[in-house]
């Protein structure tokens, strides 16, 4: 069931409407198969990139849309009610462009942002090793930079989307021993020599979307491949997670909003005691839980969406939204096999798929935990102002 959305333009609207079509002629004939072969959608990237659907919130002067943060999340939101690790996969793309945005040189934004930006170049955001997971400031992996700029990287990423199959990784490396202010940001080709790759981890769900570490043996870098100032990192990464759980957010509501659409229209049909499911009082109740949980999910991602729009401070209400929709997936994922009952514990119906996707949503761009600190300090912190 389409969701009825109000946007802010008529451009807006026509791009959800596209971003529909797409979907369904694109998307929705090949997930099923991905998802049970683990077959990454690497073309998706490109027909999604020359749609202009990878580039939304970024400047048209560089190949972006020019369109509002609210706009691209919704997209994101349509493209996961068809395929959760193609709107994992946008996301975590439009997190690798964010440091080069916000913080590269007008010639950085210029060599790399229009690849980038039309899906000719897919990226994966090097941030999390095994021993620093939440806590970003313990990365072990090193840049030893030169006098003139350049840098030799060395170091292991783990749980890494994209790896091996991107183009490029926005990697975030120890340029000094003091903790958090002794990080850097660097955009890392593919290709470069010295990176390889493990073995794709073993998940649960989203096997279109897979996962690895990535190793930097002695990697050299070229001066212009440091995003920002040295020891910047830090303010990067957590400005980059802001936007970032923002659109984890928005695929998290999709999600549910699939599993909810596929659980009333089960629940309509299925007949018992002459009579559909839906009409008992029970099962009625726990349909209309589920439309408030993922109402409540889109209001939330939307109200943080719109403060980032409008220049405001929104880190606590992208935390917020982060925890309230992903805990919304994974509560509604649930409830959709119980509707579904011994069916949707069967592959024969995408209920149990669902249920599995929704629990990482809870765990990626810091965990529900994480999130629940984050927002207690910044809480704590405007009582005292």
């Amino acid at each position: 069931m389409p969701v009825d959305r109000i946007l802010p333009t008529a451009d807006a609207a026509d791009l959800i409407e596209l971003t529909r079509e797409i979907a369904a002629r694109e998307l929705a004939p090949r997930v099923d198969e991905a998802e049970r072969t683990g077959s990454p959608p690497r073309d998706t990237f490109r027909t999604l990139g020359r749609a202009g659907l990878l580039s939304l919130a970024y400047p048209e002067e560089f190949g972006g849309g020019g369109q509002p943060y609210e706009v691209y999340l919704q997209v994101v939101e349509e493209l996961a009610t068809v395929w959760m690790s193609v709107a994992i996969g946008v996301s975590v793309h439009s997190l690798t462009a964010y440091p080069i945005d916000h913080f590269g040189t007008d010639e950085q934004r210029r060599a790399l942002l229009p690849d980038i930006l039309d899906g000719e170049t897919l990226g994966g955001y090097c941030l999390s090793e095994r021993e620093a997971g939440s806590d970003i400031a313990s990365m072990r992996t090193r840049a030893v930079l030169a006098d003139d700029g350049s840098a030799t990287l060395s170091g292991t990423k783990s749980w890494i989307s994209h790896a091996a199959h991107a183009d490029y990784y926005t990697t975030f490396a120890r340029t000094d021993d003091t903790g958090g202010k002794g990080l850097s940001c660097f955009v890392v080709p593919a290709g470069a020599a010295g990176v390889s790759f493990g073995s794709p981890e073993r998940k649960m769900g989203l096997a279109g979307d897979p996962v690895a570490e990535v190793h930097f043996d002695k990697v050299a870098l070229d001066p212009d491949r440091m995003i920002g100032e040295r020891g910047q990192g830090m303010q990067i990464a957590l400005a980059a997670l802001d936007a970032g759980r923002l659109g984890i957010a928005a695929a998290a509501t999709g999600l549910a909003q699939s599993a909810l659409s596929l659980a009333a229209s089960y629940a309509s049909e299925r007949k018992q005691f002459g009579q559909s499911i839906a009409s008992f009082e029970g099962m009625a109740f726990l349909l209309a839980d589920m439309e408030a949980a993922t109402t409540s999910a889109r209001a939330t991602y939307l109200h943080a969406a719109r403060l980032k729009d409008a220049g405001r401070p929104y880190s606590k209400q992208a935390a917020v939204a982060k925890l309230i929709a992903t805990d919304a997936a994974m509560r509604v994922t649930t409830d959709a096999v119980q509707v579904l009952g011994g069916a949707g514990y069967t592959q024969d119906f995408p209920a149990e798929r669902f249920m599995r996707e929704a629990k990482v949503t809870q765990i990626f761009e810091g965990t529900n935990q994480i999130q629940r600190l984050v927002i207690s300090r910044h809480l704590l912190r405007e009582l005292t102002q």
